[in-house]
C-alpha cells in the first residue's frame, strides 16, 4: 500500500536536492499570495469606478504591448546577464508598482488612470522578469528531474491559488482595497529578500548582448521546432478564447452570488491541486505533447460547462475541472521546454513563451470583457470554450509532432539529456541546434 501511495505522491526529489530550488519555490509562494491580493483588488476597483466590463476587460489591451514588447527583451537579457539579478531588480520593481496603488487607494477620490498605468507596468515588469525566471530551472535542477520541479512548482502555485483568491475576496469585500495592496507591498518585500539569496546564475561563456538579431534567432529555432510551436499555439489559442477571469465579478452579479467571488478566483487552483497531487507518474511518463492537448481540450470543455450551468456550486466544480486540465496541459508544456532547448538559447526562448503564456490570457480578457458587454458574461464564458476545444482540435490535427512526442526517442531531448550527464553531443547534433 506504501508503494502504491509513494507512487502517486508528488516527487520531493528536486526540494531535496536543490537550496535554490527550495529558495525559488519559497519566494515564488510569498509573491503570489501578494500579487493575488492586487489580481483581484485591481479590477473590482475599475468595475466599482466604472461599472462597464469593457472598461474591465481593457486591462487586457493595456498590459499587451509592454508585455509582448519587454517579454522578448527580457529572453535575450536572460541569455545575456545574471538571471539572479534580473530577477531581484524586477521583484523590487513590483513591489514599487504595489505601493502606487495603496498610494492611489490611500486617496479620498481614487483616480482611474493610474491602475492602468500600474497595470502597463506590471506587464512590463513580469515580461522582463519570467524569461529569467522560467530559464533558470534548467540551471539549478538536474535534467531527470525536470518534471518533478514543474510538478513541485504547480503544487507550490496552487497552494497560493487556493487561499489567495478566496482570502483576497474577502479582504477587499470586508475591508476594502487598502488592506489588499498593503499586504501586496509586505509580500514583495520579503521576495526581495529571499530572491537575493539565490545562487548567482551567469550566462553561458561567450553570451551574446541583447540585440534584436539575438531575439530573431531565438525565434527562429522555435519556427523550426513543431513540437514547440504547437505547444506555444495550443496554450495561445486555449487562453484567449477560455479565460474569463476578468469578468468573474460580473458573473457573480448575473448568478446572485457576490459572496462567492473569491472561491470562483480559487476553484481552478482546487482542481489543479488535486492532480498535482497525485503526479508522482509524472516523473514516468515521456508523452508530454499528450498532456498538452489533453488538458487544453479538457480546460475548454469544463468553461465551456462553467458559462451554462445557473448552479453556483455546480459552476465551482466546474471550474475546478478547469483548472486540472490547465494543469496537466502546464505540465506537459514546461517539461517539453526544459527537456528540449539548449541553454545557450533558452532564455529567448523563455521570451517567447512569455508570450505565449501571457499574450492569450491578455487578449482574452479583451474578448471576454467586450462580449460579456454584449451578450452577458455566461454566454461569453460557454462560446469560448466552445470556441477553445475547435480551436484545438485544428490545431492537433496541423501539427502532428505534438501529439507524438516522445522525451526517450525525441532528437532535442535526447540532445539535452546529453549535455547534462556529461556526455559529448556528435558534430551533427550540434549542428541541428543551429
Amino acid at each position: 500500500m506504501k508503494k502504491k501511495l509513494a507512487s502517486v505522491l508528488p516527487d520531493l526529489t528536486p526540494w531535496r536536492s536543490s537550496r535554490d530550488f527550495r529558495l525559488l519555490w519559497a519566494q515564488g509562494l510569498v509573491t503570489y499570495l501578494g500579487s493575488v491580493m492586487a489580481l483581484i483588488a485591481l479590477p473590482l476597483q475599475i468595475k466599482e469606478l466604472t461599472g462597464s466590463p469593457l472598461a474591465v476587460g481593457a486591462m487586457g489591451a493595456v498590459e499587451l504591448v509592454p508585455l509582448v514588447v519587454f517579454g522578448l527583451y527580457g529572453g535575450a537579457l536572460a541569455d545575456a546577464v545574471d538571471r539572479r539579478k534580473v530577477i531581484v531588480l524586477t521583484e523590487a520593481g513590483l513591489g514599487l508598482l504595489a505601493v502606487v496603488l495603496l498610494l492611489n487607494a490611500l486617496l479620498p477620490h481614487p483616480m482611474l488612470w493610474p491602475l492602468y498605468v500600474v497595470a502597463a507596468g506590471v506587464a512590463a515588469l513580469a515580461g522582463l522578469q519570467r524569461p529569467a525566471l522560467d530559464s533558470l530551472l534548467a540551471r539549478i535542477v538536474p535534467h531527470d528531474q525536470l518534471a518533478a520541479a514543474a510538478a513541485l512548482n504547480a503544487l507550490r502555485w496552487q497552494a497560493g491559488a487556493i487561499g489567495g483568491p478566496a482570502l483576497a475576496g474577502l479582504v477587499v469585500a470586508y475591508a476594502g482595497n487598502v488592506p489588499a495592496y498593503a499586504t501586496t507591498v509586505v509580500c514583495f518585500c520579503g521576495s526581495v529578500l529571499m530572491c537575493r539569496r539565490l545562487t548567482p546564475v551567469p550566462p553561458v561563456e561567450h553570451a551574446e548582448k541583447p540585440s534584436l538579431r539575438g531575439i530573431a534567432e531565438g525565434a527562429r529555432y522555435a519556427w523550426s521546432r513543431p513540437v514547440l510551436l504547437g505547444t506555444y499555439a495550443v496554450d495561445l489559442a486555449a487562453m484567449f478564447f477560455a479565460f474569463p477571469n476578468t469578468i468573474f465579478p460580473f458573473l457573480a452579479d448575473e448568478l446572485d452570488a457576490d459572496w462567492a467571488l473569491g472561491l470562483m478566483y480559487s476553484a481552478g487552483a482546487v482542481g489543479s491541486l488535486l492532480l498535482s497531487l497525485t503526479s508522482g507518474w509524472v516523473s514516468r511518463t515521456q508523452r508530454h505533447g499528450l498532456f498538452v492537448v489533453f488538458g487544453a481540450t479538457g480546460w475548454g470543455l469544463a468553461m465551456a460547462a462553467a458559462g451554462w450551468v445557473s448552479d453556483i456550486w455546480l459552476v465551482l466544480v466546474f471550474l475546478a475541472l478547469a483548472g486540472a486540465g490547465d494543469m496537466l496541459s502546464g505540465l506537459g508544456r514546461s517539461t517539453i521546454w526544459n527537456q528540449t532547448i539548449p541553454d545557450r538559447l533558452r532564455g529567448r526562448l523563455a521570451g517567447i513563451e512569455v508570450l505565449s503564456y501571457s499574450i492569450g490570457p491578455q487578449l482574452g480578457q479583451v474578448r471576454a470583457g467586450a462580449m460579456a458587454g454584449w451578450t452577458g458574461a455566461r454566454p461569453a464564458i460557454w462560446s469560448g470554450g466552445l470556441a477553445c476545444v475547435a480551436a484545438v482540435g485544428l490545431l492537433t490535427a496541423a501539427l502532428p509532432k505534438l501529439v507524438s512526442y516522445d522525451a526517450g526517442t525525441d532528437e532535442d531531448a535526447r540532445r539535452r539529456a546529453a549535455e547534462t550527464t556529461g556526455t559529448t553531443p556528435g558534430r551533427a547534433d550540434v549542428a541541428a541546434d543551429l
